[in-house]
């Protein structure tokens, strides 16, 4: 019998005497940016405050070296890289990303030997395309190897828009990624790798007697911004990855399309102002609360309850909150035995027409196989199903 997944839908208003907006999240169609392109994200519940052509594609330019940061952070986390072992600079790495390139460097001198955490430093504080180079041949003996293992991790990842043609952003027809994208990266290393993270808001970073102030100009605003990372590239503009976080509330924003620096820096603070001022968390399901049953073929029982592992909470706007909508997504036909724990399907939060959060949903207690009778009667209905 063919194997299509069916949708179990349940909707619900969130406060009795609000009637719904129409169209999207009311908040947001009532808010415009001059971004061509913008994800933002509550992070505690994953809530989507704002989007816009969030998988378009784009080159990432210096927001590149977000996945090179991760890829030797998971190393050193592995155990398979040492913070203190030390790389040499080849002609290639100091012509290409260093002071010849005229493009952001840490200066690394030909031929000498730079520790890892150094490598590190110059990577995420000063954006330096050479440190980058200098990293990838030193796990990969050269950066095109490098370039691949990256990949690989973004694949790993699932990070489906992205794809890199070299370690450090500089321009290659390769090199593609996405506001999603740029968000979930953010995020997995903020939530992965916790004492690394802190190097995004160091203000400086000095070596071989140079220092040099820290690349994203948000760190320094006193507005709660703790990284990530700034670029531009030809054709796409101004763009930035940014994490704020304000009397518990903790976003991530990654923009592009920006006409300016200046723009970039306006846009910026503005979006994460009303991200920050224009939302309140509400529970929609409580933790151990059923949330839907979901019909079983060939067990001792014809539904299975089902519930989230925790609170499912999202934001919702303030001043004109929207209708709430869940949809329960699982393969069908969901087939006996069922163990209690085991996961089904995944519950789509809508606000309005938008989809804000998705959590998985788990069987609240264990389904049976069932007699031959049940089997046989459940076939038939499964058989007329498909076929109506």
């Amino acid at each position: 019998m063919p194997t299509f997944v069916r949708h179990f839908v349940v909707v619900f208003w969130l406060l009795a005497g609000f009637a719904p907006a129409s169209g999207a999240l009311a908040q947001t169609a009532l808010f415009e940016t001059k971004a061509k392109q913008l994800f933002l994200i509550e992070d505690s519940t994953g809530t989507v405050l704002l989007a816009k052509d969030e998988d378009a594609l784009i080159p990432p330019a210096s927001l590149a070296k977000l996945f090179t940061a991760e890829y030797v952070f998971n190393e050193l986390q592995q155990g398979r890289l040492r913070p203190d072992a030390q790389f040499k600079v080849s002609e290639y790495a100091w012509r290409t990303g260093g002071a010849l390139s005229r493009t952001s460097t840490m200066f690394a001198a030909l031929n000498s030997s730079i520790m890892v955490s150094d490598l590190l430093q110059g990577v995420i504080v000063h954006s330096a395309n050479d440190a980058c180079i200098i990293l990838g041949e030193g796990l990969a003996g050269t950066e095109a190897a490098f370039t691949e293992l990256l990949n690989k991790r973004i694949a790993e990842l699932d990070l489906q828009k992205s794809v890199l043609g070299n370690s450090n952003g500089l321009p290659n027809p390769a090199n593609k990624t996405s506001m999603r994208d740029l968000v979930t990266i953010a995020r997995h290393i903020h939530t992965q790798y916790p004492d690394y993270f802190k190097l995004y808001s160091q203000a400086d970073f000095e070596w071989n007697k140079i220092r040099q102030r820290n690349k994203n100009p948000f760190v320094a605003m006193n507005i709660g911004v703790d990284g990530m990372a700034v670029g531009f590239a030809e054709g796409s503009g101004y763009a930035v990855v940014a994490t704020v976080q304000r009397d518990g509330t903790r976003l991530f924003l990654a923009m592009s399309g920006l006409s300016s620096d200046k723009e970039r820096s306006e846009e910026t603070r503005r979006v994460l102002n009303w991200g920050l001022t224009s939302f309140v968390r509400h529970t929609v399901f409580s933790k151990g609360e059923v949330v839907a049953e979901a019909p079983v073929f060939g067990g001792d029982s014809s539904h299975v309850p089902l519930q989230a592992d925790a609170n499912v909470d999202i934001y919702v706007p303030v001043d004109n909150p929207d209708r709430i909508r869940a949809r329960i997504t699982y393969t069908w036909p969901l087939k006996a035995p069922i163990a209690p724990g085991q996961r089904i399907g995944t519950m789509t939060i809508s606000v309005g027409e938008r989809p804000v959060s998705d959590v998985a949903v788990h069987a609240v207690r264990a389904v049976g196989t069932g007699t031959l009778t049940s089997k046989a009667f459940d076939g038939l209905k499964e058989l007329l199903f498909f076929w109506l």
